[in-house]
This record gives C-alpha cells, structure tokens and sequence, in this order.
C-alpha cells in the first residue's frame, strides 16, 4: 500500500535578501527567476508528479494575509488544485508551521500520515532525484524518525546550518549535531572532516512523532497552535489561523525548538542538486547566462559587461563594461553591488525599516 505524503509549503517569508524585487506582499517564490514558472509553481509542481511508492496529495500552503490572492491565481494556472490554504495572522518562523501542520494533516489524514515541509522559495531542478529521496527517507518517517535532508556542501558556506551525521540508520543517517551558520573556519573544518551536510531546511515527518516531540519540548507552543487551527475559520478551501491563539506562540525554528532537542532526529543525503537562491549572487549561480557569463532578465542591454546579473521589471536598463555587478531596477528602487557583497542587501532593508518606509518593504 503506498505511502500517503502530504506536502506542506511553507510561503510566509519575505525573501528580503532579493530586495528590491523581493517584497512583503509579492516575495521572491512569487517571481518567475529562473523559468517561466515562479519558485512556488515549481515547488507544487515537484510533488505533483507520480510518488511511485508515495501517495502524494494535494499541498497545504501556509503563508500570509498579503500573499493569499497570488498564490491562489498562480495555483491555478498550474491547473492543479492545492489541498488548503493556511494563512498566518503574523510570521512565527517554522516551529508554529510544522505543529500547525501536524494539526491539520492528522485530522484530515490520519496521525499516521507523512507530512513533508517544504520552504517554497528554493530552486531543485532534478525533480525526479528529489522525489527518490523523499521516497528513501519516508521509511525512516514512518518508522517514528523526523527526517532533515542533507545537502553535501560544495563550498564552506556561512550562510547555511550544518548537520554532522553519526551512526547509519536505514536509508539515513542519526543526527549527531546541528551547528547554526558557523564562521568560514568552522564550515572548512567541517567539510575537510567529511561527515557533515548543508541543512536544506526540508523535513519529513509522520504527525503522531511530531505531535508527541512538540508536547515533549514545546508544550506551550504545541497548545497554541492547537487552539490557533481548532479556532480558525474557514472560507472554502482557506483556514484563518485564530489570531489570538497564534500570537501566543512564540517565534522559533523548528531546528531550534525540535531538531536540536529531539533524539529522533535523522539526515537522509540529498540525491540532488539544491540552492536556498537566498542572495543575488546565488540566483546567478543557478541561472543559464550568455557567451559573457551575464544573466539578464527584462528589458536589459548589455555591452562588455561580464559576470555581470542584470534584471528591470520596466524600464531600459544599459550596463556598459561591468564585472562581477547585480543591477536590480524596479518602478520604485534600484539596487546596485557587486556580486561578492550581496549578503549586506539586509543592511539597506534595516535602514528602510528605521526611515519608516514601509512602502519598499
């Protein structure tokens, strides 16, 4: 009998890393930034295909109040139907969402059920190789285990958390440690020593496990959500988290309430490749570039230039012998940094925040 996997997306942030395309109400997994498709289409769409052994149903997506109409129109011209669509009175990180989750599926499904928690906003292109993977961990799922998906790292990146694997366990891996964005010492360490992967921020899970481990670690938490989906109201296929009840939760990652705590915890290499597109510079990275090595998107002259990303939602934009440079034009901002400083693009959304300009974020 095949294994019923129920996915749920998790949409509610803001991608501020992408600014100035990137916004509260239209973030970057509602942008079209590497195909035709946006990032929350191609998420849908890589679970959509036939499981083999999985029975995948129909997503949840869990996002924002501001988000809901667009991802609905973007949903249906999938032509595929999404499940529910949960929306978050106000952001409460990942822990909230994988107990709403648990809530929601073992009541629709059954605590036996497998609920696979997906960031909507990252870029997988083997969709096949993704889906053999889920289909390898879900008999650690099954058997009681939470599953992290483990990439193997390429570079000693800082901006990822790290997963150290320990004793084989099935298709997997026991966690032995989770370290949280180390510094660039650190991650070389990890890679030389050979035993460590990139945490992709994907997790499987059945209900019943993550119910009992949430009342374990986080029973106050595990309560609040409980009361937030027992109270919410629903509108057709959209449930209104109770606001209240949510805004009792407080805000944590799921790898700190849970992952951390937990001695359930497994890691299941990743069988593909994976990128979070959390800055510029990386949606250059995983995009396809002319004879100069330049990704360009819109209406985007561009001579000499080389290594260059380039991108206008409007108006012409000419980019005249630059290197190494991302030039992001919309109808209110421009953005421009070299490749290699494109982590501090959060430095410009802080001091938005502090002028009150609420209209660019």
């Amino acid at each position: 009998m095949p294994i019923k996997v129920v996915p749920v997306i998790m949409s509610g942030g803001s991608g501020t890393r992408l600014w100035p395309l990137s916004r509260k109400a239209m973030p970057k997994q509602m942008h079209a930034l590497i195909s035709d498709l946006t990032l929350i289409q191609h998420t849908i769409e890589r679970v959509a295909a036939d499981g083999g052994e999985l029975d995948y149903t129909p997503p949840i997506v869990i996002l924002n109040e501001s988000q809901l109409n667009t991802a609905e129109e973007q949903v249906t011209k999938l032509g595929l139907d999404a499940a529910k669509f949960v929306v978050e009175p106000e952001g409460r990180n990942t822990a909230p969402v994988a107990a709403v989750a648990a809530e929601l599926v073992a009541k629709e499904h059954g605590e036996d059920a497998l609920v696979l928690l997906m960031p909507a906003d990252h870029h997988i292109e083997d969709e096949a190789g993704f889906r053999a993977t889920v289909q390898r961990a879900s008999h650690l799922g099954k058997d009681g285990r939470i599953v992290t998906f483990g990439i193997r790292p390429t570079e000693p990146a800082t901006g990822f958390g790290y997963i150290q694997r320990g004793d084989v366990l099935g298709d997997g891996y026991q966690v032995t440690r989770f370290t949280e964005k180390p510094d660039i010492e650190t991650a070389a360490g990890f890679i030389a020593q050979g035993d460590y992967y990139w945490n992709a921020g994907i997790f499987l899970f059945n209900c019943e496990t993550l119910k009992a481990e949430m009342q374990r670690h986080e029973a106050d938490m595990m309560a609040s959500c409980h009361q937030a989906v027992a109270r919410g109201e629903t509108d057709g296929n959209v449930l209104r988290l109770d606001p209240s009840s949510f805004a009792s939760c407080r805000s944590e990652s799921f790898d700190y309430a849970i992952m951390e705590k937990t001695d359930l915890a497994a890691v299941v290499p990743a069988d593909f490749a994976w990128s979070d597109v959390g800055s510029w510079s990386a949606l250059w990275d995983v995009s396809a570039k002319d004879d100069g090595e330049n990704v360009a998107r819109g209406d985007v002259i561009l001579e000499g230039a080389e290594n260059c990303l380039v991108m206008s939602t409007g108006v012409k934009v000419g980019v005249i012998g630059c290197h190494d440079l991302v030039v992001v034009v919309t109808e209110d901002a421009v953005l421009v940094t070299e490749k290699s400083h494109d982590q501090k693009v959060k430095l410009i959304v802080e001091a938005l925040k502090k002028e009150g300009r609420l209209d660019l974020l």
